[in-house]
């Protein structure tokens, strides 16, 4: 889904109310992140959804070389795609924090925006073991 229809400088809260726009579906973007061994760039095509406000980058569990680049450093560049005809994209600096608690990781995998994700493992599967980080936004 894109989210983006203007280019220039963004703040934080009006990319918020982008994402904010596409309600319970997942929004395709990149995040580049440091490689925790090389330190090199490493930029991979995600998803992420939105749950109550919060920006949320999940996946089924199991191990994934991008959890593991942000647990050495959770700085990173958001990549919210724009119109496909101009190639647009909007680069934001962001911070990931794994999320741990159970009472928010149980909100996240039962919110309606990862149902698709519960139809790839179970909600407890998910709840206990599916990688799982909030981003705060820089901008």
């Amino acid at each position: 889904m894109n989210v983006l229809n203007s280019s220039g400088d963004l703040t934080s809260e009006q990319i918020r109310a982008a994402i904010s726009q596409a309600g319970d579906q997942p929004i395709t973007v990149d995040i580049t992140t440091t490689g925790r061994t090389s330190r090199a760039p490493r930029r991979i095509e995600i998803w992420i959804v939105n749950i109550d406000g919060r920006v949320v980058i999940g996946g089924t569990p199991g191990p994934r070389d991008w959890l593991a680049n942000l647990r050495a450093d959770p700085a990173m560049t958001l990549h919210l795609k724009g119109d496909p005809m101009t190639g647009l994209t909007v680069d934001v600096a962001a911070t990931a924090v794994e999320v741990t608690d159970p009472a928010l990781r149980t909100t996240i995998w039962n919110h309606p925006a990862t149902s698709w994700y519960r139809d790839q493992t179970t909600v407890t599967e998910l709840i206990e073991h599916a990688p799982t980080v909030e981003l705060t936004l820089e901008r």
